[in-house]
C-alpha cells in the first residue's frame, strides 16, 4: 500500500519541484560564474590584493544576510511567487551592471565601485529568489517533504556553483569578460520563464507574526552550526582559483567541479540519512569529513591532493544544510516558514560575508594554503557548537523529567 502511494506521489512531486529547482540552478550558475572569474579579474585585471578580493566576494553574502528579514517577510505576506520573481528581475539588472563595470576596466577604482554595488544587488536578488523558491516549493508539495525540497534545492545551488565557475572561466578566456557578464542577465531571465506557469500559494495575513529577531533566536543553534561549517565552502569559493594560480597547478575549474560533484552525489544517495540516523549524528560525521578535506588542501603538495580535499569538503558539507534546516523550520508555524528559512539562511550568509575578508587577510599575512587551515578550525568550532547544543538539550530534558516526577509525587 505505502509503495503504491509513494509511486503515485513522486511524479507529482517532481513535476512541481523541477521548475523551481531549475530556476534556482539558473541563478546559482550566475553566482558560480562570478566566483570563477571575479577573483582573478580583481587581482590581475584591476591590480588589487587578496583582501579586496575577499571583500568583493563577501559583499554579496552580507547583502543577502541583511535582506533575509525583508525576504522572509515579503514571502510570508505577499507570496513566494512575488519574492522569487523580484529576485529574478534584480538578477537581470545585475548582469547589466556587471557589463557596465567592464567598460571601466581601465579605471580600476570606478570598476571596483560598480562591482561592489553590483555585488550588493546580486546578494539581494539571491536572498529574495532563494527564500521565495524554498517557501514556494515546500508550500506546493507539503511540509512533510521539506527535507526533500531542501535537498534538491541544495543540489541546484551547488551544481550551479560547480558548473558556473568553469563556465565563467571558459567564457572569459574564449570570448572575453563581457560575454560572461552578459550571461548573468540571460540566465536570470531564464529563471523567471521556467516558473511562469506554477500556481501561487495562498497568503494567510491573519496570523500573528513573531519579530525576525525572535525567529533568529529560535533557529540560532542550528544556524551557528551551519555558519561555522560554511566557512570551508567560503574558503574554496573565494580563493581556490588564486591558490591554483599561485602554485601553478593548472586550471582550478576541476576543483570547483569535484567539490560540486561530490556535494551532489552525497545529496542524491544519502539524503535519507538525517531521518534514519538523526540530524546530530549525520552533521557530526559530515563535519569530520569536511575538516579532513580542508586540511588536505591546506597541506597539499600538488593539485591532485588539493582536488581530493575539495572532494571531501563537498561530501562533508553536503548534508549539513538539510539536516539542521529541517530541525529549524519545525520550530515555527507554517505561516512563519519563509521567515524561519530566511533567518536560518542568514547564518550561512553571515559566514560567507565574514569568512571571505578574514581569509583574505590570512592569505595576505601567510599564504593561500593557510586559508584552509582556518577553514578546518572553523569546522572544528562547528563540532563544538553542535556538542554544546546537544548537551543543553539533554540537560533541559533531564530537568523537565525531574520536575515532572516531583510534581507527580507532590500531587500524590
Amino acid at each position: 500500500m505505502n509503495a503504491t502511494i509513494e509511486k503515485n506521489v513522486e511524479p507529482g512531486f517532481y513535476k512541481t519541484i523541477i521548475p523551481i529547482i531549475l530556476s534556482v540552478f539558473s541563478v546559482y550558475l550566475t553566482i558560480g560564474m562570478m566566483l570563477g572569474i571575479l577573483p582573478g579579474y580583481i587581482e590581475t585585471g584591476l591590480k588589487y590584493n587578496s583582501i579586496i578580493v575577499g571583500v568583493v566576494i563577501g559583499t554579496q553574502a552580507l547583502a543577502t544576510l541583511l535582506t533575509r528579514s525583508y525576504a522572509g517577510k515579503l514571502t510570508d505576506t505577499k507570496g513566494a511567487r512575488l519574492s522569487s520573481r523580484i529576485g529574478g528581475t534584480l538578477g537581470i539588472i545585475t548582469g547589466i551592471l556587471y557589463l557596465t563595470a567592464a567598460l571601466f576596466s581601465r579605471n580600476a577604482a570606478t570598476a571596483l565601485t560598480i562591482i561592489l554595488t553590483t555585488r550588493i544587488l546580486h546578494g539581494i536578488a539571491e536572498s529574495l529568489l532563494v527564500t521565495g523558491s524554498l517557501t514556494w516549493g515546500i508550500g506546493l508539495v507539503g511540509v512533510e517533504k521539506s527535507g526533500k525540497v531542501m535537498t534538491w534545492n541544495g543540489i541546484a545551488m551547488y551544481a550551479g556553483i560547480a558548473l558556473g565557475a568553469p563556465l565563467g572561466i571558459a567564457l572569459f578566456k574564449t570570448t572575453g569578460i563581457e560575454s560572461a557578464f552578459g550571461a548573468i542577465s540571460l540566465l536570470s531571465g531564464l529563471s523567471l520563464i521556467i516558473t511562469h506557469k506554477l500556481p501561487s500559494l495562498p497568503v494567510d495575513l491573519s496570523h500573528v507574526r513573531a519579530p525576525f529577531y525572535k525567529v533568529v533566536g529560535k533557529v540560532s543553534g542550528q544556524g551557528l552550526g551551519l555558519a561555522f561549517a560554511s566557512i570551508g565552502f567560503a574558503c574554496i569559493s573565494s580563493f581556490i582559483v588564486l591558490l591554483f594560480t599561485q602554485k601553478h597547478w593548472g586550471n582550478a575549474s576541476q576543483a570547483f567541479m569535484m567539490f560540486g560533484g561530490c556535494y551532489i552525489l552525497v545529496r542524491i544517495f544519502f539524503s535519507s540519512f538525517p531521518d534514519k540516523y538523526g540530524a546530530y549524528a549525520v552533521a557530526l560525521i559530515s563535519l569530520i569529513i569536511e575538516i579532513a578535506g580542508q586540511l588536505l588542501i591546506g597541506f597539499a603538495g600538488s593539485g591532485s591532493i588539493a582536488i581530493l580535499g575539495c572532494c571531501l569538503t563537498g561530501a562533508g558539507f553536503s548534508l549539513i544544510f538539510p539536516s539542521l534546516g529541517v530541525m529549524a523550520i519545525k520550530k515555527v508555524s507554517p505561516q512563519m516558514r519563509g521567515t524561519a528559512l530566511g533567518a536560518y539562511g542568514a547564518f550561512f550568509d553571515l559566514s560567507l560575508g565574514i569568512a571571505a575578508p578574514v581569509a583574505g587577510l590570512i592569505a595576505l599575512w601567510y599564504n593561500y594554503q593557510m586559508v584552509y587551515v582556518f577553514g578546518a578550525l572553523s569546522c572544528l568550532t562547528a563540532v563544538l557548537v553542535l556538542f554544546l547544543g546537544e548537551k543543553e538539550k539533554a540537560d533541559t530534558k533531564k530537568t523537565a523529567t525531574v520536575y515532572n516526577s516531583e510534581t507527580i509525587n507532590n500531587n500524590k
